[in-house]
């Protein structure tokens, strides 16, 4: 996977209109600022194209797949017609099927309750924890983080080719890293593991709302993304891909709608005759609408064109890592290096500065919005700052006081909606905060840091 290289001016791509642009919040100094919004690895702001194509659906709301009322009617061919525009969206193979699920996290769950029994399972220590904790039942092997892309690769094909027995195995890989960034080489990856006869699946909850991601491309076997990553609101996820492991499994969920014909036997238990669609694993009442908003948000990334979506969130990261790189007490966190390709999502440690204590000025005294912790990809953060596995810190809720070093960074994360003035305003609060330090006084108060709103401020 790489960053396009169009030749496009960013300035004629303006963000896309996105819910909250003009919301204001209070600071802790006084008066009101709109709220700047850059914690889009974490949830992205849904887009207002989604959220007017959901409004214009919701009074025809309606039962999938068991009514026989024109609004069961309508909601079922929207819900399945959803499947087919995020099919369209992956580039989906046509044996591939689209399941629809609460989460990437559900989805890499779902995945994990399907592999065969005596699957191994290889995973980078670098991985969201959506893709690294899933695999309890199967054999797994965690690899350590490569500080190159090539070593990525070679580090994978040492590891298939000493696998014993050979049997079933799959292969879990970040598209883009939610800590760093950056890209990984999918295509690659995807070449070792089917070189050696294993399986391949993508986690592109960080690369899919910045990037196409084109299954039968980069032959990968699956791919997994959330919707509040791809700015649709509600609790959606997709899991998309080969169908085999999945008919085989169990379904995921028991119950209405995964099941095609149940049945008494004459011994009074049950017999049950189960889809071999993707219903097997969607039992109950489907969440329509997070579903048609994922397909929403599909459209209007594909109609705005990801070549000048790309292009201008390039600009965008140039200008934060340029600005990060002007105040030397920042250290920007990296696995691959300066020139490896990315998307905008960066977390870096300030010197001097308690992460949290950090992320809560930004917030209380500029009115945005960061991320401090761990990132939930606990073994990559403590990698890259180089700490102990047994150190304190837990993610999002530090242990070290105002001012105190702590074993946690800041990220700042962006995307199709991000305004200029929110970077501009961002590059100018860590400037200040480092320079002039923070204008009001803080407290940890149940593993957070706040402003002590019974103290004055301290300028």
């Amino acid at each position: 996977m790489s960053v396009s290289t169009a030749a496009l001016d960013p300035s004629v791509c303006a963000p896309l209109p996105v819910l909250g642009q003009d919301v204001t919040v209070p600071l802790v100094t006084g008066g009101e600022v709109t709220y700047a919004a850059l914690d889009y690895a974490a949830s992205a702001p849904a887009l207002q194209r989604v959220w007017d194509d959901v409004a214009a659906y919701a009074p025809y709301y309606g039962s999938v797949h068991r009514g026989a009322g024109y609004l069961s009617q309508l909601s079922t061919d929207l819900f399945e017609n959803s499947r087919r525009t995020v099919a369209e969206f992956l580039g989906c193979r046509p044996e591939d099927q689209v399941v629809f699920t609460r989460s990437t996290t559900d989805s890499l769950n779902l995945l994990a309750a399907a592999i065969p029994a005596n699957c191994q399972v290889f995973v980078y220590e670098t991985e969201h924890h959506a893709s690294l904790l899933p695999w309890r039942d199967a054999q797994v092997t965690y690899l350590n983080a490569p500080r190159t892309p090539g070593q990525a690769v070679e580090t994978l094909e040492r590891a298939l080719a000493d696998r014993e027995p050979y049997g079933p195995a799959l292969v879990c890989v970040t598209g883009a890293s939610n800590v760093t960034g950056e890209l990984w080489p999918v295509r690659e990856l995807a070449a070792a593991a089917h070189a050696h006869g294993a399986r391949i699946v993508l986690d592109a909850a960080q690369v899919a709302p910045h990037h196409p991601v084109d299954i039968a491309e980069l032959d990968v076997d699956w791919v997994a993304f959330s919707g509040h990553k791809l700015y649709a609101p509600f609790g959606s996820g997709v899991l998309a891909g080969r169908a085999d492991w999945l008919q085989a499994a169990e379904p995921y969920l028991a119950g209405g709608g995964a099941s095609r014909k149940v049945a008494r036997r004459a011994d009074g238990g049950v017999d049950v005759d189960w889809h071999t669609t993707a219903a097997r694993h969607e039992a109950g009442s489907p969440n329509v609408i997070g579903v048609y908003s994922i397909a929403s948000a599909c459209k209007a990334l594909t109609e705005a064109g990801f070549d000048s979506l790309v292009a201008r969130e390039q600009e965008l990261v140039s200008r934060v890592r340029e600005g990060l790189a002007e105040v030397p007490e920042v250290q920007v966190l990296s696995l691959f290096g300066d020139d490896a390709p990315r998307v905008g999502v960066i977390s870096f440690v300030v010197r001097g500065w308690n992460s949290s204590h950090f992320a809560a000025a930004l917030s209380a005294e500029y009115g945005i919005g960061v991320r401090d912790g761990l990132f939930c990809a606990h073994p990559l953060v403590r990698t890259l700052l180089g700490s102990d596995p047994q150190d304190p810190g837990e993610c999002g809720a530090p242990e070290a006081e105002p001012g105190e070093r702590s074993l946690n960074a800041i990220r700042v994360s962006f995307g199709a909606g991000t305004p200029d003035e929110h970077i501009d305003r961002f590059l100018r609060a860590v400037t200040e905060l480092v320079r002039e330090g923070a204008q009001w006084k803080y407290r940890t108060e149940d593993g957070r840091c706040v402003p002590d709103r019974g103290e004055a401020p301290q300028v």
